[in-house]
């Protein structure tokens, strides 16, 4: 049996990649030099590309694949595929929810206490040494603090179920009031208002670009904590900087930034911030399940069976 051609938009660890080799003929875009030429040449045979989240797959790249069955995405964001152009010609697209909710949820508040009791400079005031000399300065207590929680979806709801522990006061915003204890409090201006610590979990769309703006900011104040594990594109990053600089916003913790890899430079002057590099999903078991996943919507496809998580 012929295997089918299968586009690689970027590099997978062994334990993924060897089974799609062993599948499929893998062409890999990533290491092309001259894409246009290797797009051209084996773009008429490609039926299906595997990506991730952050590459996405260009319009460019979709359009240069006639035969393009399938786009299957290894994670759960699909705003970098242009979905009105795979639904005008038919072309399915996966995603993996569900598997990388938990540590999505888990180092979202890990990053709420790191950036609350400022555990980085406290390590640094360990070992430098200035404990010698005087004692760490007093931080934040996130124990009953007031948390509100920017999209209440898969990840957004296990957040909210890790901050009772700390006997936080929950509120959210979502499209649609949903069945929790929570408030729900549809603007995130009020939202914002309402909170010592905003966090956002929010998809990244159209009706989502920029949603934590300069109104926002200024709605969660001064002494207001901003954490984000969702995407970018969420945040208007050039009003948060300021913000940030200005010391209208006492901080934030940040796991995706425009532009990534690369990180605005002035982020990295700043002491009030805690940074990732988008790694909120980055666990060895949470990494194999997202590739299983991934694959597994490939072998369906193919194999003419439901697919297991279609986004369209």
């Amino acid at each position: 049996m012929t295997k089918p051609h299968v586009l690689q938009m970027g590099a997978y660890p062994e334990w993924d990649q060897a089974p799609l080799d062993a599948a499929y003929v893998m062409h890999r875009y990533d290491a092309a030099i001259d894409k246009a030429a290797f797009l051209a040449n084996v773009g008429p045979e490609i039926r299906a590309i595997a990506t991730n989240g952050g590459t996405g797959v260009p319009t460019s790249v979709i359009k240069a694949c006639p035969k393009l069955e399938l786009i299957s995405i290894y994670g759960v964001g699909y705003d970098a595929v242009d979905l009105a152009e795979c639904k005008a010609r038919g072309i399915r697209v996966t995603n993996t929810p569900d598997v990388l909710t938990e540590d999505c949820a888990d180092l979202a508040v890990g990053m709420l206490l790191v950036l609350a009791r400022g555990m980085v400079k406290a390590e640094d005031w360990a070992r430098s040494g200035e404990w010698v000399k005087a004692a760490f300065p007093l931080q934040r207590r996130v124990t009953g603090m007031k948390v509100g929680i920017l999209g209440l979806g898969r990840i957004g709801l296990e957040i909210a179920k890790r901050l009772e522990g700390f006997s936080a006061d929950i509120a959210y915003s979502a499209r649609s009031i949903k069945d929790v204890p929570y408030a729900f409090v549809p603007d995130p201006v009020a939202l914002a208002a309402r909170s010592e610590a905003l966090i956002v979990s929010t998809l990244a769309n159209a009706e989502t670009r920029h949603i934590v703006n300069a109104q926002v900011l200024a709605a969660l104040g001064p002494t207001g904590l901003l954490i984000n594990i969702s995407r970018a594109a969420n945040i208007d990053e050039d009003a948060l900087l300021d913000a940030l600089e200005a010391r209208r916003l006492a901080g934030a913790a940040l796991d995706v930034f425009e532009g990534e890899p690369r990180i605005n430079p002035r982020f990295l002057a700043l002491p009030n911030v805690v940074l990732q590099p988008h790694h909120a999903s980055g666990t060895v078991e949470t990494r194999k399940a997202m590739g299983q996943m991934m694959r597994d919507n490939l072998t369906a496809h193919f194999a003419g069976r439901p697919l297991l998580s279609p986004v369209n």
